[in-house]
C-alpha cells in the first residue's frame, strides 16, 4: 500500500506535488581479509562501529554503490563476491526506514583509512569486535558467520 506523506510545492516552479512515504535502500558491505572484518568509526551520529556502507544514489545498481561506498569509506578497491541478504526492519536504522542489501566483498587493493563519513577503518578479528556496533550490524555479521565459509 502506497502512503502519501504530504503535499509539497515543487522547488522550480511551484506546482503542488505528493510525496510518498517509502523505504530508502542502502547497502553494507563485508570486507573481508585473512578472517578479519572491516569496520569503520561513524563520524556522524549514531556514533559507534558499523559496516561500511551507505545510500545507493538514484539511477545507481546496488552493486555499484557497494563498491563506490566500500572505496569512499575505507580507501579500499573491492570486488563484490555475492549479495548476502536484505534487511528491512524499520527500527534498524532510526534515523529513517531503511532497507539494506549486503555484500561481501574482497580487496583488489588500497591501504584502508577511513575517509568521508569514517573517522577510523580497522581491520577486526571476529572475537575481537569492537563496541558497540550500530545499527543492525551486529546481527548480520552474526548471519555472515552462521554460514561463513572457513
Amino acid at each position: 500500500m502506497i502512503r502519501l506523506r504530504k503535499h509539497i510545492k515543487c522547488p522550480r516552479c511551484g506546482f503542488p506535488v505528493s510525496s510518498y512515504t517509502s523505504p530508502i535502500p542502502t547497502v553494507d558491505i563485508l570486507i573481508e581479509n585473512e578472517s578479519r572484518l572491516v569496520l569503520i568509526k561513524r563520524k556522524n551520529p549514531p556514533v559507534g562501529w558499523a559496516l561500511p556502507g551507505g545510500f545507493v544514489d538514484y539511477g545507481e545498481s546496488l552493486e555499484s554503490a557497494a563498491v563506490r561506498e566500500a572505496e569512499e569509506e575505507t580507501s579500499l578497491k573491492v570486488e563484490l563476491k555475492k549479495q548476502l541478504g536484505t534487511y528491512s526492519d524499520p527500527g534498524r536504522d532510526r534515523r529513517q526506514h531503511t532497507i539494506t542489501t549486503v555484500f561481501l566483498a574482497g580487496i583488489i587493493s588500497g591501504t584502508i583509512e577511513g575517509k568521508d563519513d569514517a573517522l577510523e577503518a580497522v581491520f577486526f578479528a571476529y572475537d575481537k569486535l569492537p563496541e558497540p556496533i550500530v545499527f543492525d550490524h551486529k546481527k548480520i555479521i552474526n548471519d555472515y558467520l552462521k554460514i561463513r565459509e572457513p
